[in-house]
């Protein structure tokens, strides 16, 4: 037998190993475990995978982000393998990874109930522990079209080999090369078990699979439109180590009481009523009175910044939007339109910038008037599918807290500067620490403008982004079709990174709108634009917030600072006014004359999260002092009335949490 030098890769270094024709992947990573696949020249590949002369080989780690991919991906076989032994009428649709996760879609007469899920996992704990091998075969289309000729699905697959798109996981099944079907064959006698048509790789046995649980399953629309039939699709997680799958599932259930759909009910707090419609929320006294805090902190910093304040109609023609380019690239994620005035076209706004240009474009602009900062708390409409919407992180109404700075391009790098350092200092006021950068880059489908105006563009946001000496990660094709972006990540208390602030750099719409400024030696010049919104919206902001502090706000934020709890009904009147004096200091302050007894007004308090109860009784009365009580249980005893009053004041002023 002849033999094959291949190159094993190690993070940076390199071994030369000489093996026997015929070798696989396997063989080459023989003793280490955790190793599920090879990579090789790039490309993933199944353990089983012969090696050639040359080839450069990097083994992939199960705890890794391809690792993690295959598990799950894997682990999806083994659960649509359960549901076809357990419902053999279900045709199959798409199962790829996700994150954290997978999911199957399937054709059933029925959705699935939670005894079928149950059953449904405990046949895959069965086919996990027979360690059936996973067995990659190539194939014709025209014989995978003969075996799969009861799947309906598949065979709409096969038809699209060569264009399958990620966005709906057809990619997982079809690529571009030679089509494949995975065959699950029995440990012992090699017999067939199971067959799914996919592109792989897969981990060697279902024996490879250490943890996973099932879910939940919900309806989806097979390839996500609504064209087409609607499927039952099962979500289940997947993990290398049992203790790591126990995390995850604790990390969920906290995640589930942080909900801020949840929070938002239990604290009174907004509601998105059905006759309303979906995605369209009020906000209710209490949430109101956070919302306007949050308002009224960002209108002060954002004065002190030299912003100015605009507004501008929630409708307007559809000329606009022709004009800005949002009806050629945006015009799916927009209302349809209302025709008026004899047939003319009007458009709830998606977008605030284009009125700000015809702000800017009002009158005649001079270059000492820039950098010119326009902001606004403008509510814009987006017809998001019903499928996405998600409380007020995912809304159809929404409010931005938009800016548009129009400057010169001398001026346009210290601006940037000056203006990513605000949205982070800002962002930390509200008690978001945890950051990192995601540079958005052209998409080469969708774009105006020309590729020297782009290159510009992004090379400016990224020395920027740099200067703040936080993580940057690439997001390659991730821009607005007018310009690119930096966004602002940032990590909530329980480790979820959410999307906040992001700041685009546009040098095109100006050009659409035809901007002019006068320049120091009398020419017409045009203006920079910068898209900044900080919040991104306030809905959504309130969301990440409401979830961050699991409803437990700082007092500064918090709807109710303090509440007066009489021991009994004779200190009511004393509490009375502490809460009037509290008050002339703007602090929002309420009592609990109720006829419940303290220790359920207590109780009360703490579920509503308020952070400072204020207790009375009749020692408090005769030394002129108060009680507090903390949202941890804790007290502070005998504290004089007005010392109280500062203590309270001083904990709002520093934006504490207590």
């Amino acid at each position: 037998m002849s033999d094959v030098r291949v190159i094993i890769q190690r993070d940076s270094e390199r071994e030369e190993r000489v093996v026997t024709t015929g070798t696989t992947a396997a063989e080459l990573f023989a003793g280490e475990r955790a190793v599920i696949a090879a990579r090789v020249a790039g490309e993933l590949k199944d353990l089983s995978y012969a090696l050639s002369d040359g080839d450069e080989v990097e083994g992939v780690e199960i705890s890794s982000e391809d690792g993690l991919n295959i598990l799950r991906h894997s682990t999806a076989h083994v659960m649509a393998q359960a549901v076809q032994e357990l419902f053999p009428e279900a045709k199959l649709g798409i199962g790829p990874p996700v994150k954290d996760g997978f999911y199957y879609d399937f054709d059933v007469e029925k959705p699935f109930t939670p005894e079928d899920l149950k059953a449904i996992e405990k046949k895959m704990q069965e086919i996990q522990k027979r360690g059936q091998r996973f067995s990659r075969r190539v194939v014709t289309d025209e014989a995978a079209r003969e075996e799969l000729a009861g799947e309906p699905y598949k065979l709409e697959l096969i038809g699209l080999k060569g264009s399958a798109s990620s966005d709906d996981g057809a990619d997982v099944e079809v690529g571009a090369g030679e089509l494949t079907i995975y065959d699950n064959l029995d440990a012992k006698t090699g017999e067939l078990c199971w067959k799914d048509l996919c592109r792989g790789p897969h981990l060697p046995t279902t024996r490879n699979i250490p943890a996973f649980k099932l879910m939940r399953n919900a309806a989806a629309y097979w390839r996500g439109s609504e064209k087409n039939p609607m499927l039952q699709r099962i979500y289940g997680t997947a993990w290398p180590t049992k203790d790591e799958l126990k995390a995850h599932l604790e990390f969920l259930a906290e995640a589930e009481k942080r909900d801020h759909r949840k929070l938002g009910s239990e604290l009174d707090l907004f509601s998105i009523p059905e006759q309303i419609g979906s995605g369209l929320a009020v906000f209710h006294p209490k949430g109101g009175i956070i919302r306007r805090v949050m308002e009224d902190y960002s209108r002060k910093r954002h004065e002190e910044a030299g912003y100015e304040f605009v507004y501008t109609p929630h409708a307007t023609k559809g000329k606009l939007f022709e004009t800005s380019g949002h009806l050629d690239w945006y015009a799916d994620g927009m209302y349809p339109p209302m025709q008026l005035d004899e047939g003319v076209d009007y458009y709830l706004k998606p977008m605030n910038c284009p009125m700000h240009n015809l702000i800017f474009d009002a009158r005649g602009r001079s270059y000492r008037e820039l950098p010119l900062r326009l902001f606004e708390f403008g509510t814009v409409y987006r017809y998001e599918k019903s499928g996405v919407v998600h409380g007020l992180t995912r809304a159809r109404g929404f409010t931005q807290d938009d800016a548009h700075i129009y400057c010169t391009r001398e001026q346009m790098s210290e601006e940037l500067d000056k203006l990513l350092t605000f949205v982070l200092e800002l962002l930390r006021d509200y008690g978001l620490t945890d950051f990192y950068l995601e540079l958005s880059t052209k998409d080469p489908e969708k774009f105006v403008g020309s590729d020297e105006a782009w290159e510009e563009a992004t090379e400016t946001l990224r020395q920027v982004a740099e200067k703040q000496g936080l993580p940057l990660v690439p997001d390659p094709g991730g821009a607005a079709f007018y310009g690119p972006k930096i966004s602002v990540q940032a990590k909530d208390a329980i480790g979820r990174t959410w999307q906040m602030s992001t700041i685009q750099l546009d040098f095109n719409l100006p050009e659409r709108f035809d901007l002019e400024y006068t320049s120091a030696d009398g020419s017409k010049q045009r203006p920079v634009m910068i898209h900044r919104a900080l919040f991104g919206s306030i809905e959504r902001f309130f969301a990440v917030l409401l979830e961050h502090y699991a409803g437990a706000f700082p007092a500064w934020l918090a709807p109710v600072q303090a509440l007066g709890i009489p021991i009994g009904d004779a200190h009511v009147e004393y509490l009375e006014k502490f809460a009037a004096a509290a008050r002339k200091q703007g602090l929002r302050v309420e009592v609990d004359s109720s006829s419940d007894r303290m220790q359920k007004k207590i109780r009360n308090a703490q579920k509503q999260k308020v952070p400072f109860m204020v207790i009375a009784g009749d020692e408090d009365m005769s030394n002129g002092s108060v009680s507090f009580r903390y949202r941890d249980g804790s007290q502070e005893n005998g504290i004089p009335f007005d010392e109280a009053i500062a203590k309270i004041q001083k904990v709002v002023e520093e934006r504490a949490q207590v």
